[in-house]
């Protein structure tokens, strides 16, 4: 799943993204520029406020990456199947996957899973493999388009969509933050914001390092 997954997402935000850069190239003083990583930054945060979540400080002066690793990228990003110790979750409030990737959660029969849902969830999504593999199905039942803490009360109620989601509510370690979150919509938008805050810390090019793109998908 990782590939389209990522590929598909990346294509449409890096439009976006392009599209938007070009206007700005056309503006007065377009050579005062900025990193595409940190275009596609503030393109993430503006997105989670227009759908109801809240805002965080985007610290800029970033530079891109002077190549991609797919390999790095697919066995870092998580997994649908992952399980609780090499998983970090929680964004998925929003968003949509594909049916190759929760199809074996929904035919498992598992204790983990509510019945109702999964009998929902199998109507667009066939038990063979190679039918209806791209069919899409919301990760959020309640608010798939809203940014919310109904996430969680669906792991309460056994409704995770993909199983690596669900293992965050299965017994272990998480299940208190889970339940936390679940009852505190505003504890989880402040924490999602700060984590969010927290990740875009991680080893950032800056000065000398990397590079300014001139097109968002093409390495300089």
């Amino acid at each position: 799943m990782a590939d389209v997954r990522v590929s598909y997402v990346y294509v449409l935000l890096s439009n976006v993204v392009e599209d938007t850069q070009v206007k700005f190239d056309m503006q007065p003083c377009s050579n005062v520029v900025d990193a595409y990583l940190c275009e596609i930054i503030l393109t993430t945060r503006d997105a989670s406020v227009a759908v109801g979540g809240l805002s965080w400080t985007v610290t800029l002066g970033r530079r891109d990456s002077t190549n991609a690793n797919r390999g790095l990228a697919d066995s870092d990003l998580p997994r649908a199947d992952q399980d609780l110790a090499s998983l970090i979750r929680g964004s998925h409030t929003i968003g949509q996957s594909r049916c190759v990737a929760f199809r074996a959660r929904i035919y498992s029969n598992g204790s983990d899973i509510d019945a109702n849902f999964a009998c929902t969830r199998r109507r667009n999504c066939p038990a063979n493999r190679g039918d209806g593999d791209g069919n899409l199905a919301p990760l959020d039942l309640v608010t798939p388009n809203s940014f919310d803490n109904n996430y969680f009360r669906n792991l309460v109620q056994r409704r995770g969509l993909l199983q690596s989601d669900q293992v965050l509510f299965s017994g272990g370690s998480s299940d208190s933050i889970v339940l936390e979150y679940s009852n505190n919509p505003r504890r989880f938008a402040s924490d999602f914001a700060a984590a969010m805050v927290k990740m875009g810390e991680i080893e950032p090019l800056t000065g000398a390092s990397g590079v300014l793109r001139t097109t968002c998908s093409v390495a300089n």
